[in-house]
């Protein structure tokens, strides 16, 4: 064993050391009173005696869970800059036409939380020392590349944008790279080099089976028109282009068949690539959430529609918005011009009669597209950037936060849970020529949430954040011990200030409970194991008066390597109050 030499201990170390020993006392005397009693009367069934503290460890377990219905709102001024300075009296919200009472406000201002050094004080009698606070990583952006539906040549002017983005990256930011197609993803990390070869590699994977002389012409658009929405004069443009592609003998009822059958097959492939760009789409914010700063994605893509997955997109809406994340998106297409007979690399065959109808078709479908981008950004408060060759500028204003946020909550009144769209709007009460970005609609839950499990996911939430919350009197502390130079211990401290919680009378006793989770992060925000303990507190009045003066002190500790951390200590108590504290360590 080899223990660090510090300084002398401080009394406030020593004092926690000594609160800790008083608090385990408490318990183990209300065992021994327990034990005494069964002894002393073995006959006599007896109430058995309530220890008044006791506490027990638990791994944490996640889970998703359905929230009340959130919505960021972004107000910018005629110069497109948001603004900070409205109230919640500023706002009116209306839920499918019907007002509604706005229950949660806040003004967010992302990239302005700072992780505070913690005091730890000196070195106790034990050997640790107080950890030293390394700049830890704050802001993480995850840049999406739906090379699913990107063509390579959009993909080549998007990976040299992106490396340029890079280069400008500070000490505290991380960068991840991830695709629709799951291949080649990176991440998150400061390592300009790894995130270099990782764009490198980044190539366009497509579902469809690519044609020279595709026959009959059908895109994704054009099979959503003729297969869920009956579009007759869709129909008939496909067929004329049967006849006009295809050798005879064909007639009408066979060129009919093929079409159909062509329009099928698009629509299917169509389907899956939208899905699978939304299921990535989810599993980034999934992997966002878990990081401990402020959180962005950028997704680079060509947009796509959305026509049997609108539920689906909701979802994304929901998840990124309980996971505060910020959705923007560049269309790599950059400064879009069709060409009149399609891509030179895919000649068709079609009927000159037809032909400037489906041109108009490719046209509507290029637009249509970006439909999807637009409404993530706005939804989530991110830059939708399009028709634009700067791809540079762009994905420099993509990642960016807003200034200024509004989030704004709302409990919707005698809310069905039957997974019913509902139409959102917010408005101003004065505009005063002001801009609002907002999500449009929400789907409704399909069952009830439950309160415990509410309970839970308010305390993930917490600690998978850099937020600071002081409702609870609590203070963190952190300190480390040294085994070898590759083995160290680190002790996560939390003080409680016992007599300013509010406790619940029962029984002649003072009930309260407090959950306290502690969550371990390297140097790139990567959550490495969390503990939560369950303290329950049934203090008696003189316990509460005289002997918990100073406060409790409970210890978690972590087997980690030298290296730099983030500790993320939650508070919550059985009335809902919560704190949240950040600290950094630096183990060398």
């Amino acid at each position: 064993m080899k223990p660090r030499i510090g300084k002398r201990p401080s009394t406030g170390s020593f004092g926690a050391a000594l609160l800790l020993f008083l608090w385990m006392a408490l318990c183990n005397y209300g065992i021994a009173q327990q034990t005494a009693t069964t002894a002393s009367s073995p006959q006599t069934t007896a109430p058995t005696p309530q220890p008044e503290m006791s506490s027990h460890d638990e791994a944490t377990t996640f889970k998703v869970n359905v929230r009340l219905v959130v919505v960021r709102v972004v107000v910018r001024d005629a110069q497109g800059h948001a603004i900070g300075n409205l109230h919640k009296e500023d706002f009116e919200l209306f839920d499918d036409r019907k007002p509604q009472m706005i229950t949660q406000f806040s003004v967010e201002q992302p990239g302005n939380r700072i992780v505070r050094e913690q005091e730890t004080g000196q070195a106790p009698a034990d050997g640790t020392l107080p950890a030293k606070a390394p700049e830890v990583p704050e802001r993480f952006v995850a840049y999406l590349f739906d090379d699913v539906h990107l063509k390579f040549e959009d993909i080549v002017r998007a990976r040299d944008a992106a490396d340029r983005q890079f280069a400008s990256l500070r000490p505290t930011d991380r960068a991840a790279i991830f695709t629709t197609s799951g291949q080649g993803n990176l991440d998150f990390t400061d390592d300009r080099a790894q995130l270099h070869a990782a764009l490198q590699r980044i190539q366009s994977r497509s579902l469809q089976v690519s044609s020279v002389h595709p026959c009959p012409f059908m895109t994704y658009y054009m099979a959503d028109l003729i297969i869920n929405k009956s579009d007759s004069q869709a129909m008939r443009a496909a067929v004329q282009d049967v006849l006009a592609c295809t050798p005879p003998p064909i007639n009408q009822m066979m060129a009919t068949e093929v079409a159909r059958s062509a329009a099928i097959q698009a629509l299917d492939v169509g389907d899956a690539e939208t899905r699978l760009a939304l299921d990535v789409l989810k599993d980034v914010i999934r992997r966002l959430s878990v990081v401990p700063g402020e959180r962005s994605i950028v997704l680079v893509s060509p947009g796509f529609i959305t026509p049997r997955t609108e539920y689906d997109v909701t979802d994304v809406i929901d998840r990124a918005l309980h996971a505060n994340v910020i959705i923007g998106t560049l269309d790599a297409r950059g400064l879009y011009v069709l060409t009149p007979g399609g891509d030179a690399s895919q000649q068709r065959t079609t009927n000159p009669a037809v032909a400037p109808l489906e041109d108009q078709y490719e046209a509507d479908s290029a637009s249509a597209d970006d439909d999807v981008l637009a409404v993530f950004a706005d939804a989530t408060g991110g830059v939708f950037f399009h028709n634009n060759n700067d791809l540079a500028d762009g994905l420099r204003q993509t990642s960016a936060s807003p200034e200024y946020y509004y989030v704004l909550g709302f409990a919707p009144q005698n809310l069905k849970f039957d997974g019913r769209f509902h139409g959102l709007k917010v408005t101003l009460k004065n505009p005063s020529k002001l801009k609002l970005q907002a999500r449009k609609g929400y789907y409704a839950p399909k069952q009830a949430p439950d309160a415990a499990e509410e309970a839970k996911q308010e305390i993930e939430d917490a600690l998978f954040s850099q937020e600071e919350m002081h409702d609870l009197p609590v203070q963190l502390h952190t300190q480390f011990f040294k085994a070898s130079d590759v083995d160290a211990k680190l002790a996560v401290l939390v003080h409680v200030d016992v007599k300013r919680l509010h406790f619940h009378k029962a029984e002649g006793r003072n009930n309260n409970a407090l959950t306290i989770a502690s969550g371990l992060f390297d140097r790139n925000g990567t959550f490495i194991t969390g503990m939560e303990k369950i303290v329950t507190m049934r203090l008696k009045d003189e316990t509460l008066e005289h002997k918990v003066d100073s406060g409790v002190t409970v210890k978690t500790s972590f087997d980690v390597k030298p290296g730099s951390y983030l500790v993320r200590l939650v508070v919550r108590d059985a009335e809902g109050q919560l704190s949240a504290e950040n600290g950094a360590v630096e183990i060398p």
